[in-house]
């Protein structure tokens, strides 16, 4: 089973996950697409407005099954090794993933004012179509 995470390649955070994700995972179970990569989301019908509300994660094998936001890293947490314990019981708390939602939407809308944006936009070595370059930044 693999998946699709849809990430902005120009967020120094967003890609610091990424990097941090590919090192655990090895592309095992993800393969990434920065939203700059119109070409690739179109695949799926997602804009750029779609990409307005955050981080994207697709199931490879049904991309019907979608989640986004504070959702989709919820998600990409559970299917780390362990992570459904630590999901499971950030969820169990009452009022926790109400505040992690409004946690997420701040970083989401002020990710270039509080991390900083690049220069260039972070192609990951695992990438969705296979043709991406190993070794960048």
């Amino acid at each position: 089973m693999n998946y699709y995470v849809i990430y902005d390649g120009n967020c120094n955070l967003c890609v610091t996950l990424v990097q941090f994700l590919e090192t655990l995972d090895q592309g095992k179970l993800f393969l990434y697409a920065a939203m700059q990569d119109e070409q690739t989301l179109t695949q799926w019908g997602i804009t750029s407005q779609d990409c307005q509300q955050g981080m994207i994660l697709i199931d490879a094998n049904a991309p019907e099954r979608r989640w986004q936001g504070s959702d989709a890293a919820e998600e990409i947490g559970k299917l780390l090794p362990m992570g459904s314990l630590f999901v499971d019981a950030y969820r169990t708390i009452p009022g926790m993933k109400w505040a992690g939602d409004r946690f997420y939407e701040q970083i989401r809308d002020n990710r270039y004012t509080l991390f900083g944006k690049r220069a260039t936009t972070y192609q990951s070595a695992y990438c969705v179509d296979g043709g991406c370059k190993i070794g960048n930044d």
